[in-house]
C-alpha cells in the first residue's frame, strides 16, 4: 500500500493578519478551483447563484431557522417558500422545510417513511440510478436498500419494483431527473403500486423539481411526477440547483403536516413550543430568505425562461454531438442532462483529453455526462464541441 501523503498542518496565527494579506492568500489558493463563469463546468447540477439571491443571502447571514422564537419572521418566510414550492409541485398545502440539500431531504423522507411504517428491519425500494444519498440514508436508519433494474428507457422497472415488494417494504423511491441521464421514472405507475400496497412513495426531484413544472407551457410533454399523483407522500427539490439559489438550499416537502409529525422532536432549551422535523438544529435562515426573494423576483415566467434557454442549448449540444463521427447520445435527453457515448473510442480517454483542455465533465463507466446549466452559454457549447471534434480526430 502506498504511503499516505502527509497532511499539511497550519496553526491559527497568534496575531491576526491584515485583511488584505488574508484576501491575497485566499485568491492565490482558490485559483485551482473551477469557475462557473468560465463556462467549462459541464458536470455540476449547481450553478452560479442569481445575483439578486446572493445580495439577499449576504444581507441576512445571521438568521437561524433553528431558533424560530428569535427569528419568527424568517420562519414565516420559510413556510411561505415551502408553500410556493408546493404550488409549483401541485400542492399549495404542502408542508416541509428548507434544508441543506438533496441528501438531507432524502434522509428526512426515509426517516419519516420508516417511522410511519413502524416495521423492524424495513426495506426501501429504489432504482439502481438513485442518488447515493439513499445509501447514506439506509445506513443511518438501519434500512435495507433494495435496488431494482432499469427498463430500456433507463427508467425504474415497474415490474421489477412490484416483485421487490415484501411485508418489510416501508417505501418506494422514484427519481424525477436521475443523476446520470436526467431520466424521469414512471412515477404514475409507482403511485399506483404504492396505493395498492399501502406504501410510502417518495420522489427525488432534487434536479427536476425546477425543470419539469415548466414543460407544458414550453411545449414539451408534461410528465406526471409530483403531488398531482395521489400516492406521492414527499418530494425532494433543490433550489440551489436549477433554482439558481445560493448553496445550501434544498427542500423537503410533505403532502401534509401530519406526515412529518412522526419525526418531530420538541427542543426543550428553546422558548415556546419549538419542534424540529429536520436533521440539522442550527439552519441557515439566509438560504430560505434568499429562495423566497428569488422566487418572488423571477416568478414562474422567469424560471420558465431559464429552463427554455437550457433546453434550447441542450438541443444544440445534442445536434452537434451527433455530427461528430464516433459519438452519439446514450438516450435522447428529457431535460438538460446529456449522456455521450462512443463506439470507436474509450470514453475514459476522451475524458482525459477534455481535462487537458480545461473542461470539467462527469465520467460514468460507459459514457460522459454533460449538464447544461444557466451559466452555460452558446459560445461555451460551440467551444466544447470544437474541442470534442478535435479530440476524436486525434484519438481515432
Amino acid at each position: 500500500m502506498a504511503p499516505e501523503t502527509p497532511q499539511k498542518t497550519r496553526k491559527m496565527p497568534e496575531k491576526g493578519l491584515p485583511k488584505n494579506a488574508v484576501i491575497k492568500e485566499l485568491e492565490t489558493k482558490l485559483q485551482k478551483d473551477f469557475s462557473y463563469d468560465s463556462g467549462k463546468i459541464l458536470c455540476s447540477m449547481c450553478t452560479n447563484p442569481h445575483s439578486f439571491a446572493k445580495q439577499i443571502y449576504r444581507k441576512y447571514l445571521e438568521k437561524n431557522l433553528g431558533d424560530p422564537s428569535l427569528f419568527p419572521a424568517s420562519a414565516e418566510l420559510e413556510q411561505e417558500t415551502v408553500t410556493m414550492l408546493g404550488s409549483l409541485l401541485s400542492n399549495p398545502h404542502a408542508s416541509g422545510s428548507i434544508v441543506s440539500g438533496g441528501t438531507e431531504a432524502n434522509i428526512i423522507a426515509l426517516w419519516t417513511a420508516r417511522n410511519l411504517a413502524k416495521k423492524k428491519l424495513g426495506e426501501v425500494i429504489v432504482p439502481v440510478s438513485a442518488h447515493h444519498s439513499f445509501d447514506k440514508a439506509s445506513d443511518l436508519l438501519n434500512l435495507k436498500l433494495i435496488k431494482v433494474k432499469l427498463n430500456n428507457r433507463f427508467q425504474m422497472d415497474v415490474k421489477a419494483t412490484k416483485k421487490a415488494i415484501t411485508s418489510k417494504t416501508v417505501a418506494i423511491v422514484g427519481v424525477a431527473g436521475s443523476t446520470g441521464l436526467g431520466v424521469v421514472d414512471p412515477i404514475g405507475e409507482l403511485s399506483d403500486l404504492a396505493s395498492t400496497n399501502n406504501l410510502y412513495l417518495h420522489v427525488d426531484a432534487a434536479f427536476g423539481g425546477f425543470v419539469l413544472p415548466f414543460f407544458k407551457e414550453l411545449g414539451y410533454k408534461a410528465l406526471d411526477f409530483d403531488f398531482s399523483l395521489p400516492s406521492v407522500c414527499s418530494i425532494t427539490v433543490d433550489p440551489h440547483k436549477m433554482g439558481s439559489s445560493p448553496i445550501p438550499a434544498g427542500g423537503i416537502l410533505f403532502r401534509d403536516k401530519s406526515m412529518s409529525e412522526s419525526i418531530s422532536m420538541k427542543v426543550s432549551y428553546l422558548s415556546g413550543e419549538t419542534k424540529e422535523s429536520t436533521l440539522l438544529g442550527t439552519r441557515s435562515g439566509a438560504s430560505a430568505v434568499a429562495v423566497w426573494a428569488l422566487m418572488m423576483h423571477l416568478g414562474t415566467a422567469g424560471y420558465s425562461a431559464t429552463v427554455k434557454s437550457c433546453l434550447d442549448l441542450t438541443r444544440k449540444l445534442v445536434k452537434g454531438i451527433k455530427l461528430i463521427d464516433g459519438l452519439d447520445v446514450v438516450t435522447e435527453p428529457i431535460m438538460n442532462i446529456v449522456g455521450i457515448k462512443s463506439d470507436t473510442t474509450d470514453v475514459h480517454l476522451i475524458s482525459n483529453e477534455l481535462k487537458k483542455h480545461g473542461w470539467a465533465v462527469s465520467l460514468f463507466p460507459e459514457y460522459l455526462r454533460v449538464i447544461v446549466m444557466p451559466h452555460t452559454k452558446t459560445s461555451h457549447i460551440k467551444h466544447f464541441l470544437d474541442n470534442l471534434q478535435t479530440i476524436l480526430e486525434n484519438l481515432t
